[in-house]
């Protein structure tokens, strides 16, 4: 039972989470065109709305319900939090946090280019599917109904997230970003990408730093209780974060003798990811080392995609599926045995982390592709390409920046003249 101490450190947490939302919005807002950022916006906001009402009805009880077989919850669902117990409640909202950020790691990934709609219609189905089937395996029994995951019966760690939120939005972005395809221009000459400009490299630092505050109720909260070990958390996090971006910004300036900002950005947030499975469990000297390793990920994963040709807009798969996939695997190559209390040896618990990578990549990257697929077959994703050069503020929300209603109206003037 939660103590009254505790029920607020919950709380609290939760509106630190809940703050990651605006550091999304700043971030992705700030790394794309300003033409777009009004779509960008509203996005980061309206799947926060509709993945809470999703989660509440559904995915809630998917996750964290009575379990069936380790697989799957079967009750808990459109729950009424006034006949329930504070602890639940309070414990319903910070899950609900973490259901909008595995959500909005997509918004990202595919700006500039997918319909609104088709949008939330993805937002519906990570929020009541993906992310609570694959949460279920791992962290079912957290609200203290009993019951565990299959995964978790056999000693997978993942003690906020690298995989369960982290991974799952990265691979349903991957999969999405695949049937939606590159912005037009990024990779037209053949003969590699070319930089598409941000509008605002300020406020998409500010998106990194809020961010950065929002990891701490994000790990810090996952104790559920105000005990002994959220201080070293809570360090471990910071540590592993400011590791990250050195180590990222450090290579790239290795090899352009410049500071790259958004990889320093990313590098930071790659950091964050990779400490998120592992922190309670780990020295600090570990949690350094897993950011830096962390960083270097994400510049090679980005290096990786561009060479691909696959259009990432603000750089979130590297972040949040390269970087969540280290910081599952390094939980067993550092991680204390005997704080993750599994049981295994230091080899079988690399092994099951392993097995939780390439299980939660199956799941989510193989569902969300057969599932994004058949919407975009239905009704398709993308803008037209008139749309798309236009800018989703104007074609998708009939809207613009008074700067870029000046710049039309001056076009036009010179074309009448």
């Amino acid at each position: 039972m939660m103590t009254n101490v505790d029920l607020l450190w919950v709380i609290f947490a939760s509106a630190l989470v809940f703050l990651m939302q605006g550091g999304f919005l700043c971030l992705e807002s700030g790394m794309t065109r300003s033409k777009n950022s009004i779509n960008v916006a509203i996005k980061n906001l309206a799947d926060f709305c509709l993945s809470t009402l999703v989660f509440w009805a559904l995915g809630f009880g998917l996750m964290f319900g009575l379990s069936y077989q380790g697989w799957i919850g079967s009750d808990l669902f459109s729950l009424n939090f006034a006949k329930t117990s504070p602890s639940l409640a309070v414990f319903f909202l910070f899950q609900v946090m973490f259901c909008g950020a595995a959500v909005t790691i997509l918004s990202g990934i595919v700006a500039e280019r997918m319909k609104f709609g088709a949008y939330l219609f993805v937002a519906v189905i990570v929020s009541g599917l993906l992310y609570p089937v694959a949460g279920h395996w791992s962290w079912a029994g957290l609200d203290g109904t009993g019951g565990s995951g299959w995964l978790a019966e056999l000693g997978f760690v993942d003690f906020a997230g690298s995989t369960v939120v982290h991974s799952v939005g990265g691979w349903a972005g991957l999969a999405l970003v695949l049937i939606v395809g590159p912005r037009l221009g990024r990779f037209d000459d053949g003969e590699g990408a070319n930089t598409i400009k941000p509008s605002n490299m300020p406020t998409a630092t500010l998106g990194a730093l809020l961010l950065f505050i929002g990891w701490l109720g994000f790990n810090g909260g996952s104790t559920l209780v105000l005990d002994d070990t959220v201080p070293s958390i809570l360090i471990n996090t910071i540590v592993g974060g400011c590791v990250g971006a050195i180590s990222a910004g450090g290579l790239r300036y290795a090899v352009n003798q410049r500071l790259d900002v958004d990889q320093f950005i990313n590098g930071a947030l790659g950091g964050l990811v990779a400490v998120t499975a592992n922190c309670f469990a780990v020295s600090t000297g570990s949690a350094a080392l897993i950011g830096l390793v962390g960083g270097m990920i994400v510049v090679f994963f980005s290096q990786i995609l561009e060479t691909l040709k696959i259009d990432d807009a603000v750089g979130a798969i590297p972040v949040h599926l390269g970087a969540g996939i280290w910081g599952t695997l390094a939980t067993g190559l550092y991680g204390d045995l005997e704080t993750l209390g599994t049981g295994l040896s230091r080899l079988e618990q690399v092994a099951v982390q392993g097995l939780g990578v390439l299980v939660y990549g199956i799941w989510t990257f193989g569902v969300a592709i057969l599932l994004f697929s058949a919407g975009n077959a239905a009704f398709r994703f993308r803008v037209t390409e008139e749309e798309e050069i236009a800018g989703l503020n104007i074609s998708e929300h009939g809207m613009q920046h008074e700067s870029e209603m000046q710049t039309a109206e001056r076009l036009s003037s010179d074309s009448a003249g």
